[in-house]
């Protein structure tokens, strides 16, 4: 099991022959995905070559809109690789076409438009993964963004973050494990699918036997998953919050992660997710070593 994402899901990527579509398109099909086609409306009706993961050439069609890319290829999940000034259209497209999963790997999506296609989203087909993400990976099974294959393979943790890089750390850091699926949800100030919403699916998955969820400063996301942990959730959970040493009224790297007026401090994070019963490590490695005392216990 894996949430959201499997070996049988067909992928398509908006924006494949672009420079960062084609490289990750190249990679997604190597950790074994599969890759069914793309989108670019100006170049529809070509196709773009790559390898798969047994190092055979795929031809892969190109087609004018994600509509015909799943009437034609019967795909699920789409990754968008759209330059920001052009992401709201591209992802108002994949909902219209009522595409199952959609992860938006584009940085630098102006808050006004997340917020428009977000509510655009409200009670439709598509889940949003992103902006400003990795993605979202299965080992062994699927990778639908940017996430590096080949860090750790499958195994009883379900991962959430924020944050891409620390994404990468805690799987290498606990890569003697794996994992079920690890999911990065962005950093920015609107995103689609959320902390509660992976833990939710983490609960609910009979593969994951524990979750790791890595928050940072800014906002109330993680006192939210918090409360929502405590209510709903049964397995251990062990938690990070990135931005400790954060001065106060900086944004911090990702968009989201401004702290005002003391709410959104790591340390009341820290103290809602502890009140929560979850185990909160200082660094990335302290937080691994939670865990792993866990999964040893």
């Amino acid at each position: 099991m894996s949430i959201f994402l499997t070996k049988d899901s067909k992928v398509i990527v908006q924006g494949i022959t672009g420079g960062e579509g084609s490289k990750h398109t190249a990679r997604m099909l190597a950790a074994g995905t599969n890759v069914v086609g793309g989108v670019n409306a100006r170049k529809a009706g070509t196709t773009v070559t790559h390898t798969d993961a047994s190092g055979a050439e795929v031809e892969l069609p190109v087609f004018g809109s994600v509509s015909e890319a799943i009437e034609k290829t019967g795909a699920d999940v789409s990754v968008a690789f759209v330059p920001p000034a052009f992401t709201k259209d591209a992802v108002i497209e994949a909902i219209d076409a009522e595409i199952g999963l959609l992860v938006i790997i584009t940085e630098g999506v102006p808050v006004q438009d997340s917020a428009e296609f977000w509510a655009y989203a409200q009670g439709k087909k598509t889940r949003i993964i992103g902006p400003n993400c990795p993605g979202i990976i299965t080992p062994g099974e699927a990778l639908a963004g940017i996430t590096p294959a080949n860090i750790a393979g499958k195994g009883p943790i379900g991962l959430v973050s924020k944050s891409g890089t620390l994404t990468y750390q805690m799987m290498f850091e606990l890569r003697d494990f794996g994992f079920s699926t690890a999911i990065g949800i962005g950093g920015d100030p609107i995103i689609g699918t959320t902390h509660i919403d992976a833990l939710e699916a983490f609960e609910n998955d009979p593969e994951t036997k524990a979750i790791v969820m890595i928050g940072e400063i800014g906002g109330d996301a993680e006192e939210k998953a918090a409360a929502y942990i405590q209510a709903n959730v049964t397995k251990p959970v062990v938690g990070y919050v990135a931005g400790f040493t954060a001065p106060e009224g900086k944004t911090m790297g990702h968009a989201g992660a401004i702290v005002s007026d003391g709410a959104g401090t790591a340390q009341g994070k820290k103290e809602a997710l502890e009140a929560a019963g979850v185990k909160v490590g200082k660094t990335p490695s302290e937080t691994a070593a939670l865990m792993r005392e866990i999964l040893n216990g």
